[in-house]
């Protein structure tokens, strides 16, 4: 059934594509968001940008849990915004192949690029071929770069800001001695987690042939990489012993860290500091680590490298020229600089990078960024969702990991 709902949703958006009917507004601007912590920051800016253009801006924020469905919605009913966020790219690639994203290729030749540390063009980039059948193309601008690692309470987990554990033993065992239940992270965000820990063992063309079907999911890198949740179990960290599941998972997480103080450890994106500046403005006294290395590395660890926070231009709309005049205004230093200190977020022009003024709570995860992986390509919707389900079943102990790898290979040979 989920299925034959993806392929629905493909063919609606598909049949947009050939309409003559113009999108967007014709009163302004409209852009829908998806962030929760930008949202504030972005208001502003819009705010400043209407009073120094007079152009009027729009931000529709309907919350991350309903984005997505919210703008599958406008594409079926042929009514999508100007702007819209980018969001990640297997939830976005069918909106890209049915013609709502305009290709930005051209305008990224020229001055616009020097806004963007390389390799924030080279992760927009979708090549020919690449596994999910996107055009060839740039359809995506991004005012901050994403990695992912553990976001920590050294009160609760005993952590030494100043030494952090520089191996995943190190910091298992630390939290092991602060009692159980320290550590949590999102199903849905242990697809990140297992891909970032297998770099310990595999090399990211080893990583990139495996998301491209080349190589086997069986392997002794992956196998490794997914006996992680085990060890955390095992140790006593997880909390619950279970993985957090459903729609809200990562907000959840997020609160029980953030807000609740329920657990002294997450694993997040970096994303998740500027959602704890909105929801605990107070709490401050929190590190970042980066992904801490395998005691049995062979490879030096790399997160999975991402691009945050961003545009997608509709190219039916009625004012893409405007459309594409503000974000290119949003991408320019000073408001990447109000974006970074507003809402607490790693810019991507490589001058504010190097300037020092990155937030205290993101420099563990700012370390993260000249190693983080870069791929061609990305993992599937189907091995996605595949990875999620079965690392819950792993955790609560209905599966091995030989199983689980076996139910991945699978979804993967289905994604050919």
């Amino acid at each position: 059934m989920a299925a034959v709902g993806v392929l629905a949703l493909a063919s609606s958006l598909l049949a947009a594509c050939g309409s003559d009917d113009k999108s967007g507004s014709t009163d302004g601007l409209v852009f829908m968001n998806q962030s929760r912590g930008q949202e504030a920051a972005l208001n502003e800016l819009a705010k400043k940008y209407t009073e120094t253009t007079g152009v009027k801006i729009t931000i529709e924020s309907p919350g991350p849990a309903d984005y997505l469905p919210k703008l599958q919605s406008k594409a079926q009913s042929k009514s999508m915004p100007d702007i819209y966020s980018s969001f990640n790219a297997t939830d976005m690639a069918p909106f890209y192949r049915a013609g709502w994203a305009k290709d930005l290729s051209a305008e990224l030749q020229g001055d616009w690029s020097k806004n963007f540390d390389p390799a924030v063009v080279k992760l927009s980039a979708f090549a020919d071929g690449n596994n999910l059948k996107v055009p060839a193309g740039i359809y995506t601008v991004h005012w901050e770069i994403q990695t992912y690692g553990f976001l920590a309470d050294p009160a609760a987990t005993g952590i030494d800001k100043a030494a952090p554990p520089q191996t995943m033993d190190k910091f298992i065992a630390g939290l092991a001695t602060k009692g159980p239940g320290k550590f949590t992270v999102a199903a849905s965000l242990t697809p990140q987690l297992v891909q970032s820990y297998a770099s310990n063992y595999l090399t990211d063309e080893q990583i990139s042939q495996t998301l491209d079907g080349k190589l086997p999911w069986k392997s002794d890198g992956w196998r490794k990489a997914f006996q992680l949740l085990i060890d955390m179990k095992q140790a006593g960290i997880l909390a619950n012993n279970a993985l957090p599941g459903g729609q809200d998972d990562n907000p959840n997480v997020e609160s029980s860290f953030f807000n609740k103080k329920e657990v002294g450890s997450i694993f997040d994106a970096t994303a998740g500091v500027s959602v704890g500046l909105r929801t605990a403005p107070d709490f401050n006294d929190y590190i970042s680590l980066a992904l801490p290395a395998a005691p049995d590395a062979t490879q030096k660890p790399r997160v999975i490298g991402l691009n945050g926070k961003g545009a997608v231009i509709n190219p039916k709309g009625a004012n893409v020229d405007k459309a594409v005049a503000f974000v290119k205004w949003l991408t320019e230093p000073d408001q990447q600089k109000f974006f970074a200190e507003k809402a607490r977020i790693l810019p991507s022009n490589p001058e504010l990078l190097k300037s020092g003024t990155i937030p205290g709570q993101l420099t563990g995860f700012a370390e993260a960024i000249q190693s983080m992986q870069v791929l061609p390509n990305t993992i599937s919707s189907d091995v996605n969702t595949t990875i999620i389900r079965n690392t819950q079943r792993l955790v609560l102990g209905e599966a091995t990991v030989d199983q689980v790898l076996d139910e991945i290979q699978a979804a993967q040979d289905r994604s050919k």
